[in-house]
């Protein structure tokens, strides 16, 4: 199966906590809601002198000196068919939210706890769990159209300009606290609430404002976006729920921003107002990467395959979760009569074909994976996970070139994409691609915020024979671009 987790380097540290402590812009949770009636684009709140304070180019740049440092120590879940999916709805409520810069970088954190946030200049960040969390797609969808209303209001430029009037907070304190929390979270609580301490209860009030408004706002996208406005309360009631009778932690925005029963019941007022969704829902894409989360985190693969097996005779999506159960405890001959034994209309989905292909590199069976990732690579020729399997099977079958120049396709697709640089380093090495490695490492390290091992790369490629001119150039230009990035991370923080 398609591996969801980075390597090793890039598993180091715990995930970043974003809900305790922080500013509640950051956290970007799913707080407070206020009372609401539909509203037209035209007349959203317009934000009072927040662009005398930062330009939506430095939240940009903000934002991408940020996703870096979270990239270089969160674990990020990186199956190509969950990213892929995500992008797609992200993108979906892009196209009917108020942003003004569409600049958006999604960062899909390997954790299997509910939580999303957003960052200043476009950066979305979602956990894995999330799609756990969540009964359907409109449910997921509530929590990121709400994260995209904190980026359509600029509620950080807003946030900013309220502390510069009344706290002495710093942005940089908080965010290289939330750095250092990775690595010790005590010490980074501890910068966190240096930075907070003189202005917190100012900060609180005003981020109240701001999820008020991001509530309201992300509610009615999800309407434009054509999705039931009820799956927002319908979430907060799921995640309430989670909280009461799973015996499970509840998901961390609870424990300082419970969800209570009126503003379940505000919600649902509010839903009311609006008009029906025209939503036609996908009724297999959310649900088949639900069980695809749930057997990558099993602890217990064969109670799983136990469960599975007591459900399967009446629902295929079970069946699904069981073939993926079975292909990753090794048990290959089982998930192939599994996956044949599918509903002939869902063997068709291009998930269930990718997990064929999944299941015949796993079980051996290369020629087969590739005469499969052939057909489908024509049909679908710019599919990320196609892409990316196909590459798979390539390098399996020692066509390393070929698997290389796939790559290196998708890395023109998705430059901000660590996982496709990371694999594509590795291909071009067995490629024999020396001067290609190098470059390809380039990116993956200053994805992650490690510009010194980037600079490092780009000096062992210019020491590289047979350079011509313009390889000499591009290298120079990319080194000076490095540098300029080590210095913007260093004046951040």
């Amino acid at each position: 199966m398609i591996n969801p987790t980075l390597p090793p380097e890039k598993m180091s540290i715990r995930i970043i906590n974003l809900r305790t402590g922080l500013s509640p812009y950051l956290l970007a949770g799913l707080l407070t809601l206020s009372p609401l009636c539909a509203i037209k684009a035209t007349e959203l709140p317009v934000i009072a002198n927040s662009s005398a304070t930062i330009s939506l180019e430095q939240e940009y740049q903000l934002g991408r000196t940020w996703a870096r440092l979270l990239r270089g120590r969160a674990p990020e879940y990186s199956d190509p068919l969950v990213v892929n999916y995500l992008e797609g709805l992200l993108w979906q409520l892009a196209a009917n939210s108020q942003l003004q810069d569409h600049r958006l970088d999604l960062i899909v954190l390997d954790n299997p706890t509910l939580n999303a946030f957003a960052v200043p200049g476009g950066v979305v960040g979602i956990n894995s769990g999330l799609l756990l969390g969540a009964k359907d797609e409109q449910e997921l969808a509530s929590v990121i159209a709400h994260e995209l209303a904190h980026l359509s209001q600029r509620h950080y430029a807003q946030q900013l300009e309220e502390s510069r009037r009344n706290t002495p907070l710093i942005l940089a304190g908080i965010l290289a606290s939330i750095v250092l929390a990775t690595a010790d979270t005590q010490a980074g609580m501890a910068g966190i609430s240096s930075s907070m301490a003189a202005g917190q209860q100012a900060g609180l009030n005003f981020s109240r404002r701001n999820e008020q408004e991001a509530d309201r706002i992300g509610m009615l996208n999800l309407v434009n976006s054509g999705f039931d406005p009820f799956a927002m309360p319908r979430m907060f009631s799921r995640i309430q729920r989670s909280s009461r009778f799973l015996g499970q932690k509840p998901p961390e925005f609870l424990l300082t921003h419970p969800v209570t029963e009126s503003r379940i019941a505000d919600a649902q007022n509010r839903a009311s107002q609006l008009p029906p969704p025209a939503y036609k829902p996908q009724r297999y894409d959310f649900q088949l990467l639900k069980k695809r989360i749930e057997v990558f985190y099993a602890s217990d693969q064969q109670q799983l395959i136990k469960s599975y097996r007591e459900s399967a005779a009446d629902d295929a999506l079970s069946s699904y979760g069981l073939a993926m159960a079975l292909i990753k405890s090794g048990q290959y001959i089982q998930a192939q009569t599994t996956l044949e034994n599918l509903p002939a209309k869902l063997r068709q989905h291009l998930y269930i074909r990718l997990t064929s292909a999944e299941l015949a590199l796993a079980s051996g069976n290369v020629k087969q994976a590739i005469q499969q990732l052939n057909g489908l690579n024509d049909v679908y020729p710019d599919s990320y996970p196609v892409s990316q399997l196909y590459a798979k099977a390539l390098a399996a079958d020692n066509q390393f070139k070929k698997a290389a120049s796939v790559l290196t396709r998708l890395s023109q697709q998705q430059p901000n994409n660590s996982y496709i640089w990371y694999e594509l380093s590795e291909i071009r090495g067995q490629a024999g691609d020396t001067l290609g490695v190098h470059e390809a490492r380039t990116e993956y390290f200053l994805l992650t915020g490690n510009t010194t091992k980037a600079l490092r790369q780009i000096e062992f490629a210019l020491r590289e024979k047979n350079l011509s001119h313009s390889d000499i150039a591009r290298l120079e230009e990319r080194q000076r671009e490095a540098e300029s990035i080590r210095d913007e991370i260093k004046n951040a923080f």
